[in-house]
């Protein structure tokens, strides 16, 4: 007698493409996939799904909490910090879901160290990895300290902002106190309507009553690296390392990126996975010291991230492992294994221009192929900015576009109409 299908829930906030992805990649490995997200959102386009649950903007926990109870879900995955943060919020308030949130995000004992930046950063340290300097800032004197002690240059992060929007660059003591009175400031509750009638954020309410707390980090001089692991109580099942060829600004998300094999990354993700008694998805965000070449382990992304549906050869994509581990079977091959060790994320990389251009072109390209309704949807602006009232809102106050940052030589070689060929493969699959 066959195994029923493994239950799976995606819990998606932002308005990211990666939990259609996501999605598409359990469905083709034989799970029964629901999603709960802002409606229309990406992963809506993606045909196959079980059902899906529309988050409330008014009562964004209670929404979530119904999404689960009426799944019945053997695995719940978030795709995004807030949604994360909401599924272990669930789990102190709801006692009937602990089992399935404790199974799908691993052992609740650890979940604060997973909420803060600090608190996750010293246990690291406290783990023999290698990590910066970092202090907590609760007044403006811990930053006049700090820079005594550290020189001119600090980054500056506040728990609760995902995407780089709560990362600064700071390069004296007067941008760093500016920055830290900016981040430390509560956003009103006419902001988080704003961001409620403007961006579909669903959790602005619940996020802007969330504790900011402010951290002030070493820099260190270097490009960024990202490992996404698939875990189960605490072991490693897959991973998939990267260097950052390109991203969307010097704090943004990577948008284009490079495999890599590097055993001082894998031997953090194995310490962390053990320690911290993950399981499901997270990503750890690394920098590649210039001078040594030694990743630095900045944070942790306790969730999915943009790299768990790429397969590569010879191997299967991290959500494959992952279902495969929960049924307890064997490890199925690549269905779609990438042809190169440059990845161009798909649409995020179209979006540096000419400056990526060569990069693009030279890349896997990581689109949805078979997928004709998404590839669509993704190559078209995001839902909430095509509306009236966010058209009209940008009207007068513009969105600034930040250029992207590149930290590879260009290739010499380029092919040519990247975006057409993306088009064709997916009408094609």
């Amino acid at each position: 007698m066959s195994k029923p299908p493994l239950s799976v829930l995606i819990v998606a906030a932002k308005w990211w493409p990666l939990s259609a992805r996501m999605a598409i990649a359990l469905l083709k490995n034989g799970c029964s996939v629901s999603a709960m997200c802002p409606w229309p959102h990406p992963i809506t386009f993606v045909e196959g799904l079980d059902a899906v649950y529309r988050y409330s903007s008014t009562n964004s926990l209670a929404s979530l909490r119904h999404a689960i109870m009426a799944c019945g879900p053997d695995a719940v995955v978030p795709c995004d910090d807030g949604a994360a943060s909401q599924c272990r919020a669930l789990f102190e308030s709801d006692v009937s879901l602990r089992p399935l949130l404790e199974r799908s995000l691993g052992a609740s004992p650890n979940y604060p160290i997973l909420e803060s930046r600090f608190a996750f950063l010293s246990a690291a340290e406290g783990f023999g990895l290698r990590v910066p300097k970092t202090r907590r800032v609760s007044v403006q004197h811990d930053l006049l300290e700090w820079h005594k002690l550290e020189g001119s240059r600090a980054v500056l992060k506040v728990d609760g902002d995902s995407g780089g929007n709560g990362v600064r660059i700071c390069e004296s003591i007067g941008e760093s106190v500016a920055a830290w009175k900016s981040l430390r400031t509560v956003p009103s509750r006419v902001a988080a309507l704003k961001r409620i009638a403007i961006d579909r954020d669903p959790l602005a309410l619940w996020l802007r009553k969330r504790r900011r707390e402010i951290t002030v980090q070493e820099y260190i001089d270097g490009r960024p690296a990202n490992t996404m692991v698939a875990s189960w109580e605490g072991r490693v099942l897959a991973l998939i390392s990267v260097m950052v060829v390109a991203a969307d600004g010097p704090t943004g998300a990577a948008t284009i990126v490079r495999v890599i094999n590097d055993e001082r990354m894998r031997h953090a993700a194995q310490v962390i996975a053990a320690r911290l008694q993950m399981s499901g998805f997270y990503g750890l965000d690394f920098v590649v010291e210039s001078s040594t070449g030694f990743p630095y382990l900045i944070e942790i992304n306790p969730r999915c991230t943009q790299l768990g549906h790429i397969e590569l050869a010879g191997g299967s994509s991290l959500a494959a492992v992952f279902a495969a581990a929960l049924r307890g079977d064997s490890l199925p091959g690549s269905f779609e294994p990438v042809s190169s060790q440059r990845v161009a994320l798909f649409p995020q990389a179209l979006a540096g221009g000419a400056k990526c251009k060569p990069y693009i072109e030279t890349s896997y390209h990581d689109a949805p192929a078979g997928h004709p309704r998404l590839f669509t949807e993704l190559m078209r602006k995001a839902w909430p900015q095509r509306q009236l009232v966010s058209r009209l809102y940008h009207v007068f106050s513009p969105v600034r576009l930040q250029a992207p940052t590149v930290y590879e030589d260009a290739p010499s070689e380029a092919l040519t109409d990247s975006v057409e060929r993306l088009a064709v493969r997916s009408r094609a699959g």
